[in-house]
């Protein structure tokens, strides 16, 4: 393993080639005198890079690792493994290439230095750029709104880091500027955070896998002012929970540490229409959880607020599937039974004196349902012989847990029979 401290200028100074598109590892090819990977010593052209931080990067495409390295932070942890069998080949191309890559800005990591430019050329015709703030893209986040509030800055915005560095207000010239650098940090930032959660995944079985990871805002309401205030969440879908972190996980430890967690399943998602938006934020969303406050929400566009409704179905999904069957306590007249909601089963009503189901009915038979907000519920099935609907009355001191249970059983099924729908890439 090689410590190697970034510089302000040149970065980690090498570049590398390969990765798993090439079918060959991510190998560094060239190693820039003076600069950081240089004064480690232990660095040599040829070496193959295995992992980055202690995350391994065999896997990856070139692209991906050149993402990871920009990334990986000030201090990066490089275990490396000397592929001899390249090293001929490419001490002949950087011998080669040298003048050319001396003065282009390329992908590799001997010109990165978070966006600047190249170095000035002998002729001192182009002064090189100096970077007064450097805000990593992963897992950040960019926003128009002034910070805490629901006001649209006119034709500005800024990039805040997962360290809470910001880079201070940028204004646009005009809104076709402004819509361009939006898409193409959103694009960067899109695609470090898939990258992460692939990173993740690996060490994830497959029914804890990440679904979504992303910056949120929720209104917070004070009891010194008329109106609410908002406060950014990273919120993510994993495996059966909801997790709500005030900043984003950085290793696996961190996802132990998460203070709120909600079962997906016992959990509503509701897409606030612009009509009933509280304030002028937009693309709003309601977390609604048995015995917990509403959790008002709200991302920076439309296609944010999508990727999160379509992971959130297919997160209720898979957890459903993961967790089979649900039981409730319910009483029907004086007796007290057991209501379960089962995948392949449907509804079954479990008397406990007896011992045997007193009925049972396919989800496909529910027809509808009616309660009175405390513990009533009205369950209308529609008898398959027939076709003539009978209801069913409970009571349950659980209600809305059962309803929330219900929805995520319903959404689950009317999701599974559409192929399209459950065929999500994995992260």
């Amino acid at each position: 393993m090689v410590n190697v401290t970034r510089q302000k200028v040149g970065g980690l100074g090498l570049s590398i080639k390969g990765g798993a598109e090439h079918k060959l590892p991510v190998l560094i090819s060239r190693i820039f005198k003076n600069q950081a990977a240089d004064q480690t010593g232990q660095l040599f052209i040829g070496d193959a890079i295995i992992k980055v931080n202690g995350e391994y990067i065999t896997s990856c495409h070139h692209d991906d690792a050149v993402n990871i390295l920009r990334n990986a932070g000030d201090l990066v942890i490089l275990t490396v493994k000397h592929y001899q069998a390249a090293t001929p080949f490419l001490h002949r191309s950087s011998s080669r290439d040298e003048h050319h890559l001396d003065n282009e800005t390329s992908s590799t990591m001997g010109s990165e230095g978070s966006w600047q430019s190249p170095n000035q050329s002998p002729t001192g015709q182009h002064p090189r750029w100096i970077d007064i703030i450097t805000v990593p893209l992963m897992m950040a986040y960019v926003t128009r709104y002034i910070f805490g509030t629901d006001k649209l800055r006119p034709n500005a915005f800024e990039v805040r880091g997962l360290n809470g560095v910001s880079t201070g207000i940028i204004h646009c010239d005009d809104a076709a500027i402004l819509s361009q650098w939006l898409k193409y940090i959103t694009d960067n930032i899109v695609g470090l955070t898939h990258l992460q959660m692939k990173l993740y995944n690996r060490n994830f079985s497959a029914s804890e896998r990440i679904e979504y990871m992303g910056w949120v805002n929720e209104g917070i309401l004070n009891n010194n002012q008329p109106w609410q205030s908002y406060k950014p969440r990273f919120l993510t879908l994993k495996g059966t929970d909801v997790l709500l972190f005030d900043s984003p996980p950085l290793n696996i430890m961190d996802w132990l540490k998460c203070s709120l967690i909600f079962k997906v399943y016992q959990t509503m998602f509701r897409v606030i229409k612009d009509s009933e938006n509280v304030d002028e934020r937009q693309h709003c969303f309601l977390i609604q959880t048995s015995g917990h406050e509403s959790r008002y929400l709200s991302v920076e566009t439309r296609q944010e607020l999508l990727r999160i409704e379509n992971a959130w179905h297919c997160s209720v999904c898979a957890a459903v599937m993961k967790l089979g069957s649900k039981t409730f306590t319910v009483t029907t007249g004086v007796k007290t039974a057991g209501l379960t909601l089962d995948w392949n089963m449907g509804f079954a009503l479990y008397d406990n004196e007896s011992k045997t189901y007193t009925w049972k009915y396919k989800f496909s038979q529910l027809k509808g349902s009616s309660d009175d907000g405390k513990c009533k519920l009205k369950l209308h099935f529609q008898n398959s012989d027939t076709r003539i609907i009978e209801t069913k009355e409970l009571e349950t001191s659980s209600l809305q847990s059962l309803l929330f249970c219900m929805h995520a059983f319903l959404t689950a099924k009317v999701a599974s029979v559409d192929p399209a729908f459950l065929s999500s890439k994995t992260p």
